[in-house]
């Protein structure tokens, strides 16, 4: 199966990051530049995995993500969302709201190959 992910990042660096890992694995990337276009492109391209970070205001990451989790036919797509780690109170919100994995950004760096690589 051919996992598409949909990423929710402007950062130039972490872009680069995950575009790079995805290509070692073979994965389907598409990149969203507002809110709206992801939630759109979440109904057109069906994606296994939506990366967030959540402190991009463009995506209005908290409000997204609780959309995507009330809609049945969205709430099993897996969300990862990165934020620094002084911002406990931002992880404890976008857990509540449903985002799957809240990882720092250190963290979501070192771990990307793991996150990204596609189920046994």
């Amino acid at each position: 199966m051919n996992q598409k992910i949909i990423i929710a990042v402007r950062d130039m660096f972490f872009a680069a990051r995950i575009r790079g890992t995805a290509e070692r694995f073979g994965l389907s990337l598409t990149f969203a530049s507002s809110a709206d276009q992801l939630l759109e492109l979440v109904r057109t391209e069906k994606p296994t995995l939506i990366i967030f970070d959540l402190n991009d205001a463009r995506y209005r990451p908290l409000e997204t993500i609780r959309q995507l989790k009330a809609d049945a036919d969205l709430a099993d797509i897996r969300i990862i969302g990165y934020l620094s780690h002084v911002q406990v109170d931002l992880q404890r919100k976008a857990r509540e709201a449903g985002c799957d994995q809240v990882l720092a950004k250190s963290a979501f760096t070192q771990r990307l190959p793991q996150l990204l690589s596609p189920p046994t």
